[in-house]
């Protein structure tokens, strides 16, 4: 495993992080020992970077983390997030100091510990301008409750207006072979003000996996039911499409999974990707990501299968994308 720095002053975390989000059922019913042999294969990889949020099953994959580092004696570095109103109606977020600091603190329960590495709003609260909940995050660092603070689904003038009160440590948006929109001023804004880029769903949610996904087997739970990339006619085209790729990657020896985020990780230095899974077996899939080293060749390859823009249907539903803020 490589490692880098969290933001400008944060600590050394491994280049993959691990997100978890499926530890609360998103992709389908979970356990408990599940989670734990996840957690378990992500320490012997070396990993030592989470990414989890209070409304990931309502606090329970926190409460899933903080419980196996209470049973295990390890810690990690730690992201959560917070500012969406748990049992609210859709698009329903307050980031007000009083309601950020209840979350926080929530959250800091249920993980065992009195500091995370890095706390986020999961989503802006259009009534608050940016500034004044910058200057809340702050005062949270200040305080000592957070190591940094962070944006999620935000633009990049948004990040230029905060970062005029403090230095933002990252901002997380999702970013893939299939998802490309921050190339257009994000990643470039976080390198030029030393924030970290973290990309989620960096495996498309689940596309670049070894088998092709089949979307009649998802569960009516599922939110990618009613993504327009898992609906036909666009899946077919996205899946042909992924085949072409899972070939070129298995040509050279690598699994599809670490060769997709291979491809992140050579954007740049600041990158840092947070697959997710609840599965140790596909965390071992794609945990050697970090040794893949791309030829010029290999990248022209990659950008001729995959060129900017090659996805057949938008990323989210209209009614998912509530909340994500648009720049482009």
């Amino acid at each position: 495993m490589k490692f880098t720095r969290l933001g400008q002053n944060g600590p050394e975390v491994s280049k993959l992080s691990l997100g978890c989000m499926s530890f609360a059922g998103f992709y389908g019913p979970t356990d408990r020992d599940e989670s734990f042999a996840c957690l378990d294969a992500a320490r012997d990889h070396g990993i030592t970077f989470l990414d989890t949020a209070e409304m990931y099953g309502r606090g329970l994959s926190e409460q899933i983390i903080g419980d196996w580092q209470k049973d295990r004696g390890h810690r990690f570095h730690i992201a959560t997030k917070g500012g969406i109103v748990i049992g609210g109606k859709r698009g329903e977020n307050d980031n007000s100091e009083p309601y950020l600091r209840r979350s926080l603190e929530g959250s800091l329960t249920r993980l065992g510990v009195d500091k995370v590495a890095l706390y986020y709003i999961h989503r802006r609260d259009w009534s608050i301008p940016i500034e004044t909940v910058t200057e809340t995050l702050e005062g949270f660092r200040r305080e000592g409750l957070i190591g940094g603070f962070g944006y999620s689904e935000i633009a990049p003038s948004s990040l230029r207006r905060a970062a005029t009160v403090a230095p933002v440590a990252a901002v997380q948006n999702e970013y893939s072979l299939w998802t490309r929109y921050p190339e257009l001023g994000l990643i470039q804004a976080c390198r030029e003000l030393g924030t970290t880029f973290v990309p989620f769903s960096p495996l498309a949610r689940g596309m670049f996996g070894e088998a092709r996904l089949d979307p009649e087997t998802f569960l009516e739970a599922d939110f990618r039911r009613n993504q327009p990339r898992f609906t036909e006619p666009n899946f077919s085209y996205n899946a042909t499409a992924i085949a072409a790729f899972r070939d070129f990657a298995h040509a050279r020896g690598w699994t599809t999974s670490a060769a997709a985020l291979a491809w992140i990780l050579d954007q740049g230095d600041h990158l840092i990707p947070i697959p997710g899974t609840r599965s140790a077996a596909h965390l071992s899939e794609w945990a050697g990501a970090c040794e893949i080293a791309f030829s010029e060749d290999d990248r022209a390859e990659i950008a001729r299968l995959l060129p900017t823009g090659w996805a057949h249907g938008d990323r989210y539903s209209d009614a998912q994308v509530i909340g994500v803020e648009r720049y482009c």
